[in-house]
């Protein structure tokens, strides 16, 4: 399918790849964590039809479908992504493959990297083959994320990197991490950072899982003990990495936004989940305010395909992009308050006849605190979105 393809001719001929390819069993739209493939070296597939489904994918450039064909994607322009996502959603399919590299590194490496780093980096993410993880946060640079202190040291062909990062989800599963690290620690906390891919497997990199009130544990505590990172892996400039750092988060904060909305793809209407714990959606209340997350979700959604119409013209989301992840994350804690109400008490059982819906709901808490807390997303938003005085 090329780019030239009318929008009549794209849709007909994926409509015919989607179902001769995607397996049925791949046809539920299921997006709890048993449901994801993330990928990776050691991944391990929970099924057949979870192989052949990424693989199948990933050959014709749909796990990453508007990265070039040159990186391992499809070469698809706007107008056909919005199609492929539509036709992804008629039959239902799960993504075949979900990583932090597709949604936050990679566009920054597009954005940023080398023609090298984007040759050698890309295409095993959108293969599904490396995991990455983002090395961010630490205990004492949250919401203040410029005042990082893991710091690395330059050695001639090499940093030597030491610190701690905290937050780092899924990190004891990735195998590759990429971080923030101060590289000159004389320049003012903004200017003397940079953007460093580290491997996990690397001597001197540990990791340490975080427990949660949920039950999950996808936070992670990560070390770094005199780790020789190369300095060809390093993205954009020496201490220039705050810059990669901001352009990644507008993608983090887009991501964030869509999946709290339930648009992340392949997920079923939030009406159909509440009822499947109520034999009838008779309660006013209960309905009235399905209706409104229901609402809400539509509106993000279009607010968020503006945005992407608006970045395909040259024009990205930018400081908007912090509307959208706090509206995303409130309406997914909203819609997890709203199925914990219609799951009624068997909702409270941790493993009962409707899953692990209580620990799902305890999970939702976090929200407001990853990618940037709401306080934070409420004063980019009034400053600025708005112009308001600080």
């Amino acid at each position: 399918m090329s780019a030239e393809s009318t929008p009549e001719a794209f849709r007909a001929e994926l409509r015919a790849w989607l179902e001769e390819n995607c397996p049925q069993e791949m046809r539920d739209g299921k997006m709890t964590e048993e449901g994801i493939c993330w990928g990776g070296k050691n991944w391990t597939f929970t099924s057949d039809a979870q192989k052949v489904w990424l693989e199948r994918c990933a050959a014709k450039g749909y796990t990453v479908p508007t990265w070039p064909t040159e990186y391992g994607g499809a070469g698809l322009n706007r107008a056909q992504e919005k199609i492929f996502y539509q036709e992804m959603s008629r039959i239902n399919a799960r993504r075949p493959v979900q990583s932090f590299g597709i949604w936050m590194l990679g566009p920054a490496l597009l954005h940023f990297g080398s023609y090298e780093q984007k040759l050698h980096y890309l295409p095993p993410i959108a293969r599904g083959e490396v995991r990455w993880c983002q090395g961010y946060s630490e205990p004492g640079a949250g919401s203040d994320l410029a005042s990082v202190q893991t710091r690395g040291e330059d050695k001639g062909d090499h940093w030597l990197v030491n610190g701690q990062k905290i937050w780092t989800s899924y990190a004891d599963k990735a195998d590759w991490i990429f971080a923030l690290v101060r590289t000159d620690r004389e320049a003012p906390k903004h200017k003397g950072i940079s953007f460093l891919l580290i491997d996990m497997e690397d001597p001197g990199v540990e990791t340490r899982p975080i427990k949660m009130i949920s039950g999950i544990s996808p936070f992670c505590e990560t070390f770094f003990t005199d780790v020789k990172v190369p300095k060809d892996q390093i993205v954009g400039e020496e201490n220039r990495g705050w810059d990669v750092a901001k352009y990644l988060l507008t993608h983090e904060r887009e991501m964030i936004s869509a999946g709290g909305a339930g648009l992340s793809g392949g997920g079923r209407a939030l009406g159909a989940v509440i009822k499947d714990t109520m034999e009838d959606l008779t309660d006013a209340t209960l309905r009235a305010d399905a209706m409104r997350c229901e609402i809400d979700s539509l509106a993000i959604g279009l607010t968020l395909e503006r945005y992407k119409d608006q970045a395909e013209a040259g024009q990205g989301a930018g400081d908007a992009s912090a509307m959208l992840k706090y509206m995303g994350t409130e309406l997914n804690k909203r819609r997890h308050e709203l199925m914990m109400t219609a799951g009624g008490s068997d909702a409270l059982e941790w493993d009962g006849p409707l899953g692990n819906r209580a620990g799902d709901w305890l999970r939702t808490k976090a929200n407001s605190i990853e990618g940037g807390t709401s306080e934070v997303m409420l004063s980019i938003v009034s400053r600025r979105v708005l112009g308001l005085p600080g």
